[in-house]
């Protein structure tokens, strides 16, 4: 494992954006190549505070990707934001469940 990798596994994320930065100036790069790089950077230092790795591995929560959270905030745009109806809170804790199961060919054995 990276050392910037195990610096985030160990909930230090907010650490490793300096380091990022610090290596893109000492390998003399591009104006336009360290782009991505800072846009990363800027990530793990504005949301240091969710990026508690350690805390979730201890307490072996599942940690996601992007493109899982991705996958949940379009799978719940598209079952919540239709004409009509008003969500409570209840309601749509309620229905997103079976949505979910519908979605995953989950439905009949439910």
């Amino acid at each position: 494992m990276s050392k910037r990798l195990q610096l985030m596994v160990e909930g230090e994320s907010s650490s490793v954006s300096p380091g990022m930065r610090r290596s893109a100036t000492l390998l003399k790069l591009t104006p336009q190549e360290p782009k991505p790089l800072d846009t990363c950077a800027k990530y793990l230092l504005h949301n240091a505070k969710y990026l508690k790795y350690d805390d979730y591995l201890k307490a072996a929560f599942p940690i996601a990707t992007g493109v899982i959270e991705g996958a949940c905030r379009h799978l719940i745009k598209d079952m919540m934001d239709i004409t009509g109806p008003r969500w409570t809170m209840r309601g749509g804790e309620a229905v997103l469940p079976l949505g979910c199961l519908y979605i995953s060919g989950d439905w009949d054995e439910y």
